[in-house]
């Protein structure tokens, strides 16, 4: 048709009852109150679909007749009450759950390349955008004084399909952010905010948006703007996309721009947390305005790194970001020039070994003194990932700490549950989340009414999964009865199969095809007619990740075969509401990746939460929740094979622990049903798994620990180090500059003559001559570790006992000595050392030097 085609929308009015749906849309409060969406839905359930169940989209495009019927509807307008009065009675609260650790004027600024709340605002790509989403959820829960960071992306991760032949095909879409709940942040000319960040020859502009989490403001950055070039304008424009120029640039907009971003908007973070390393070119930005108001280079990162907490999420080197030298050189020689700094002075704040490259987790952890993996497991893995950034500290003592992740349970939990727990656990359990008594309750659940729930849960995820399987083939030219045959199992009206989803990103180590390695074994195990077993799979590999994609293409291909027709279903498009569905419907939730790269995990927490019971390797997370004792196990463990094995046989290991744990326990527990249709050992293990995991591995916990692990000391050495002018981030950078020039030919030897055995009650002399060169002697501690031979320090430290200064020795050395009584009788081992001490460091080894006897 011949002509121009012009396009028009035409967006309805609110009727003045319903005028506040606009106030519920635009706050992200609606990604964990289920009655919220509800309540859009119930204005017309086909377009709710259609917009990806987003409320602003949504207000946009509703028919203006069902919004007038709605504003007549008595129904509606009491759900539409009782929305609004949970959502007031949320933002009315002044709950400091634990906010009094903080003093007044604090504030967490916390920076993440991606944030996951909810499919309506897709910036996320995986576990650590969602992560971050519980972290806000929860610092408003708690009405924390916490802002957020990132960057705001015009196509968030891709949509995935699957083809008839098993490929990954990666669909980008360009949001319209008038469809996203966020807002153009107004500045003080009462214009849209706009930041401007220096890259090579030139200012990048930036624009501010605006996300409400609950109580919580996220502040997102967008540079596709028209006072840009077009390559500027697409630094923005795609999450983890683009080649390392967009990654580095990406990288100097979140950090650099964010913290422009606050200076702009006239808020002062006490704290500040960097979730993963992308976000660590903060460092630099802060480091640069302190210098402009007078500080020298040490005293600037003894100051910026008091305060800032950083947190990794990778557990092996090559996953940090890193770049060449000489792009580091091409963006920052205006930096170092504003810093009064050569180059070589940045660069090595981004060593860790002797390659040309700088690293943004050296650059994070140089920049902070708080520093933590997400496991106990990968709390140790980042000590050993990082030793190099403190040399001579032994990794379990260097100062990498851990906090295991957690889950948010209002965003998780099923709305099945609600109802039975304010009857059993009482109506505060809500507020009582941490509590292991109140979860202990679980168990008073009547065993047929525990089994109902998990059935009505259950259900509702087969209905999403038949829906979406049905689409998929029916795309790809599958015969309707085709996919009935390949439903057979998934039976929502029937729900008595026992289900294993496996749902999580498509990496190599994560090892989806590791139930294949014995197809002839895994037919008998789950094809058996008497006992059958469904396995629902979904997820995405990264476009790049080839060897990813191939996993996903060997799924398929298994799935295909006829022998396993119905019992193996993939399922495209995995994105958060489908995650929601699949860790709180199946029976069993399974995850096999290869010990020690499952940094954390929290798939497996929401599932648990949910009744779900967990059959996984002992890694991240779950190697903290598994629970054995006389009343039972919580789920199922494999051990890990000796890492000392290679790829092949230490597959072949775990795979067949995973088979005969199928097969002698998963499968008969849950098919040893009596007389009401369940299996009673199947329901006690699954209470126990609520019971015992939920009060452990929700991010209350999580938050709480940071806060006091991390944000109110950072806060507290923020308050010291910038006190009279910084003079103590002054003191301490000058004391450490002469510490580094004179450690090198300090030296410790021994005086007295070590004694082999001593009767009980005697007492030992230990004096110790310390070649201080120009040192003083309060400048070191000199120690001695006490323990049991062949005692793991990492599981029963030392006794630690400082020996004394006792005056000068007769070659200029120091002398230190203990008189030491022993309390104990038998076998010790006790070594000697010696390291820097000054009462300002956050902790005692951050400069990474000592010396043992």
């Amino acid at each position: 048709m011949a002509g121009t085609l012009f396009q028009l929308e035409i967006n309805p009015k609110l009727p003045a009852r319903l005028a506040r749906l606009e106030e519920l849309a635009n706050n992200l409060w609606y990604s964990w109150d289920r009655p919220t969406r509800t309540l859009f839905a119930r204005l017309g359930s086909k377009l709710w679909g259609a917009v990806g169940h987003s409320p602003k989209a949504f207000l946009k495009r509703v028919d203006q007749r069902r919004l007038e019927e709605a504003a007549e509807d008595p129904v509606f307008l009491g759900a539409l009450a009782h929305v609004l009065s949970a959502y007031d009675t949320y933002h009315d609260a002044l709950r400091r759950d634990q906010g009094h650790q903080l003093p007044e004027g604090a504030l967490i600024a916390y920076f993440c390349a991606e944030f996951g709340f909810h499919e309506s605002l897709p910036i996320y790509s995986g576990g650590l955008g969602i992560l971050a989403g519980d972290h806000c959820k929860t610092a408003s829960d708690m009405n924390l004084p916490f802002v957020g960071v990132g960057l705001l992306y015009r196509q968030g991760y891709f949509l995935q399909s699957i083809d008839g032949e098993g490929r990954q095909h990666a669909l980008y879409n360009d949001a319209d952010f008038d469809d996203l709940p966020v807002t153009p942040v107004v500045g003080p000319d009462g214009g849209e905010l706009k930041i401007s960040v220096r890259l090579p020859g030139r200012d990048v502009w930036v624009k501010v948006w605006k996300a409400r989490i609950g109580h919580v403001s996220l502040y997102l950055l967008d540079t596709d703007l028209e006072e840009n070039s077009p390559h500027d304008r697409d630094i923005t424009h795609q999450l983890y996309g683009g080649d390392r120029t967009t990654r580095i640039e990406q990288e100097i907009v979140l950090g650099m721009g964010g913290v422009r971003t606050l200076a702009a908007l006239g808020l002062k973070p006490t704290v500040w947390h960097i979730n993963e390393g992308h976000a660590a070119f903060l460092v630099l930005e802060r480091m640069r305005d302190l210098i402009k108001s007078g500080l020298d280079f040490d005293a600037a990162l003894e100051v910026v790194a008091s305060n800032t907490v950083f947190t990794t999420h990778t557990p092996v080197p090559a996953g940090h970001d890193h770049f060449s030298d000489e792009m580091i050189r091409k963006y920052f020689e205006e930096c170092c020039h504003d810093m009064g700094c050569e180059v070589g002075s940045l660069l090595a704040l981004g060593r860790i070994d002797d390659t040309p490259e700088f690293n943004m987790t050296g650059l994070a952890v140089r920049g902070s003194r708080f520093q933590n993996g997400v496991s106990r497991i990968h709390g140790d893995v980042s000590a050993e990932i990082c030793r190099k950034l403190w040399p001579q500290i032994d990794p379990e003592e260097n100062p990498m700490d851990y906090v295991t992740n957690g889950v948010h349970v209002p965003t998780f939990l099923s709305d099945h549950w609600h109802d039975t727990f304010d009857r059993v656990l009482g109506p505060a359990w809500r507020q009582r989340l941490t509590d292991a008594q109140t979860w202990a309750q679980v168990h008073a659940i009547p065993d047929h009414t525990f089994w109902s729930i998990r059935q009505s849960i259950k259900a509702e995820m087969l209905y999403l999964v038949r829906h979406r399987i049905t689409e998929q083939y029916t795309r790809n030219q599958c015969s309707q009865a085709h996919i009935d045959r390949l439903l057979q199992l998934a039976d929502p009206e029937n729900p008595n199969v026992l289900t294993i989803g496996f749902a999580r990103r498509f990496a190599t180590y994560k090892r989806a095809t590791l139930l294949f390695r014995d197809l002839e074994l895994l037919r008998r195990l789950i094809c058996n007619p008497e006992r059958p077993v469904l396995f629902v799979f979904a997820g995405k590999a990264h476009p790049a990740d080839q060897p990813g994609q191939a996993l996903i293409r060997r799924v398929h291909e298994v799935a295909q075969m006829p022998e396993f027709e119905g019992h193996i279903l993939l399922v495209e498009g995995y994105d958060l509401r489908l995650a929601r569905r699949l860790v709180a419907g199946v029976d069993v939730w399974l995850n096999n990746p290869v010990y020690p790269l499952e940094a954390s995990g929290t798939s497996g927490m929401k599932a648990s939460m949910n009744g779900v019971i967990n059959l996984s390797v002992l890694d991240g997370w779950w190697g903290e929740g598994f629970h054995q004792d006389d009343g039972g196990a919580n789920g199922w463990a494999i051990k890990p094979a000796s890492r000392s094995l290679d790829e092949e046989r230490r597959d072949q290991e775990e795979g067949r622990s995973l088979y005969e744990t199928l097969q002698d326990k998963v499968i008969p527990l849950y098919y040893a049903r009596g007389p009401m249709g369940y299996s009673p050992g199947w329901v006690a293990m699954a209470k126990r798994s609520i019971a015992t995991i939920t009060p452990r591995f929700n991010s209350q916990r999580m938050v709480g620990e940071y806060l006091h692990k991390f944000y109110a000391p950072a806060d507290q050495q923020w308050r010291k180090k910038s006190a009279d002018g910084y003079a103590a981030a002054r003191t301490l950078a000058g004391w450490k500059q002469k510490v580094r020039q004179a450690w090198p030919k300090v030296r410790l030897r021994r005086i007295d003559t070590p004694v082999k055995r001593i009767p009980y009650g005697a007492s030992l002399h230990f004096e110790l001559a310390v070649h201080l060169d120009g040192l003083a002697p309060q400048d070191v501690a000199v120690e001695l570790l006490l323990s049991r031979p062949g005692t793991d320090s990492r599981t029963r430290p030392p006794r630690k006992l400082l020996l004394e200064y006792r005056g000068p020795g007769e070659q200029g050395d120091s002398i230190f000595a203990l008189d030491f009584t022993p309390d104990v009788c038998g076998k010790l081992d006790y070594r000697l050392r010696v390291y820097p001490h000054h009462e300002l460091l956050t902790h005692p080894f951050e400069m990474g030097m000592m010396l043992w006897l």
